[in-house]
């Protein structure tokens, strides 16, 4: 049953020097072509993912799962075999980086470590995030839900995105907000500093107490 894999190796292995060509491109620290393909877990997870989409495209989901979770034991990365990948996906370090199973990934993409592209446990079907061509997604971000994430868009370390994100879009924050659109600021925020929400509504709350000491005065009057 498995020689049948044999039909695609041209087009695996094809797959496999395009992956390893955009870590050279990406990553200044990579030396060689061999020391990508034997150390760098990230190209390690997504070589044993191509392999495990094809079984679970062929309906062999037990051996498929088992591709998957032996990449996961040995890089730290769990990819479900029946995510959708595209050309170039570059996983920088990679520790921690989980993909559920119905999240679509586009061309030249690249994510950091902890990275999340996860449901909410509200939705059915299509429950895991699009991504589009040429999106980074920095350490720790997690991106939640079916939503899309668009063209040439940067997601911030840390966010945590729930909505949709145009293309050409900078986005930062917790939940993620747009702060750049088209090379146009769309406002002065910046990955560090960044409003804290707690902060805000403690202003909020003391500004409202403020007034309400006010009005009591003037009634005493």
């Amino acid at each position: 049953m498995f020689f049948k894999l044999t039909e695609g190796c041209d087009f695996l292995f094809n797959q496999l020097r395009e992956d390893i060509a955009c870590v050279k491109d990406r990553d200044p620290a990579a030396r060689s072509a061999i020391e990508i393909l034997l150390l760098y877990p990230g190209l390690k997870a997504i070589r044993l993912h191509r392999i495990a989409n094809k079984l679970y495209k062929k309906k062999m989901f037990f051996a498929a799962r088992w591709v998957s979770q032996r990449a996961s034991k040995k890089t730290g990365i769990e990819i479900h075999p029946a995510v959708t990948i595209g050309k170039r996906f570059f996983i920088d370090h990679g520790t921690g980086v989980v993909i559920g199973e119905t999240a679509v990934i586009g061309d030249d993409v690249t994510v950091y470590q902890g990275v999340t592209l996860g449901g909410t446990g509200k939705d059915t079907g299509k429950r895991h995030p699009t991504i589009g061509n040429n999106v980074m997604i920095g350490a720790g971000a997690k991106v939640l839900g079916p939503l899309n994430i668009g063209d040439n868009t940067r997601i911030a370390a840390g966010a945590v995105v729930l909505n949709d994100i145009p293309p050409n879009s900078t986005a930062v924050g917790v939940p993620a907000h747009v702060v750049k659109r088209d090379g146009v600021r769309v406002n002065d925020l910046d990955q560090v500093h960044i409003p804290d929400p707690v902060a805000q509504e403690i202003a909020r709350l003391e500004s409202q107490i403020e007034e309400l000491k006010t009005q009591i005065k003037q009634e005493e009057k």
